[in-house]
């Protein structure tokens, strides 16, 4: 199922590039409207939405459907739950038992160098 709304997103996608890069701008009807008198209205004489729009609109939404779709399933395959805090049966014993290796203090050396000029 994951492999077919994926065929359908990618093809989607490539359907809203190609859709907007034959549209022509608004700002080329706009300057065409008020100087030509064609038609009275901004838009020109065919409205502000055409077939192009509708269409980039339709699968506009149909590419949100799809990434949500994506999204949610890709959520399931995870298998994360609503926390992401681990219960205390995930935590390996060794942790829990205290067999963390610990570093030995010396009391009489430093790791830190001494500061030439000192008087330490």
């Amino acid at each position: 199922m994951m492999q077919i709304i994926l065929a359908v997103h990618l093809l989607t996608a490539l359907a809203i590039i190609a859709l907007v890069l034959v549209q022509q701008g608004k700002g080329a009807e706009a300057g065409a409207s008020f100087g030509a008198g064609a038609s009275q209205t901004i838009f020109g004489s065919s409205g502000s939405w055409n077939f192009f729009s509708k269409a980039t609109a339709l699968l506009a939404t149909l590419f949100f459907v799809t990434s949500f779709s994506l999204a949610v399933m890709a959520k399931h395959k995870a298998g994360m739950g609503d926390s992401f805090i681990p219960d205390i049966g995930d935590i390996p014993s060794a942790v829990l038992d205290g067999d963390i290796p610990v570093v030995p203090q010396d009391s009489g050396a430093s790791e830190v160098p001494a500061v030439p000029g000192s008087d330490e």
